[in-house]
């Protein structure tokens, strides 16, 4: 890498986060152009009570700390990835994870689409740019971006995708778009900052 490059290189961190079984793990393994960091255990008749499988009756892991990957979009920009836990009795880690981050992709499934609320909520509590992405997979009606973004109650100027969370070029697109809602988010937000300090 030469010196120019280096210096205007950025990493850049993203969450990928969600309700339990929507996909985070399948997003981030398929966009990867690493080998990803799993952290996935098997389901046991211990925590049936609590992990709701309804919609997602096949899947047998979940997700115990954190997804990691990276992709690199282009010469000077490459985005860290963490996908969260998605269970309730592992929230206590996303504090950290979000430490740092730019923003954050929802992913969303459409016959379960409460189950985004919590991530949601999350994200809007602490004023992290997030995007909806609506994991359009087998058996998955595709919906119409508005009919979601209405159903989940979003601000309008929350982006909401359709993806296919198998397909690296799809998710790809959904993180391009994270990042340039994030930077429209975060330059929108500069004039109060600047006007607060100076008053200050």
């Amino acid at each position: 890498m030469d010196s120019a490059r280096s210096d205007s290189f950025m990493a850049l961190k993203i969450l990928v986060a969600g309700g339990f079984g929507v996909g985070k793990t399948t997003l981030v393994g398929s966009v990867s152009e690493i080998r990803p960091l799993n952290t996935e255990e098997r389901l046991t008749e211990a925590g049936r009570p609590v992990d709701r499988l309804d919609g997602v009756q096949q899947k047998t892991t979940t997700t115990v700390a954190m997804d990691f990957g990276r992709i690199t979009i282009h010469d000077d920009l490459a985005l860290y990835l963490f996908g969260t836990p998605g269970q309730n009795r592992f929230w206590f880690l996303w504090d950290e994870l979000a430490q740092g981050a730019l923003g954050a992709v929802v992913l969303a499934d459409t016959r379960r689409l409460a189950d985004s609320f919590a991530a949601i909520d999350y994200f809007e509590h602490r004023s992290i740019p997030f995007v909806v992405a609506v994991n359009c997979f087998d058996g998955v009606r595709a919906h119409r971006a508005q009919e979601v973004a209405g159903a989940l109650d979003l601000d309008p100027a929350t982006p909401v995708l359709l993806c296919d969370a198998r397909e690296r070029a799809s998710c790809k697109e959904v993180l391009i778009g994270l990042v340039e809602h994030a930077a429209s988010a975060y330059e929108a937000r500069m004039p109060a900052n600047s006007a607060s300090s100076s008053a200050g």
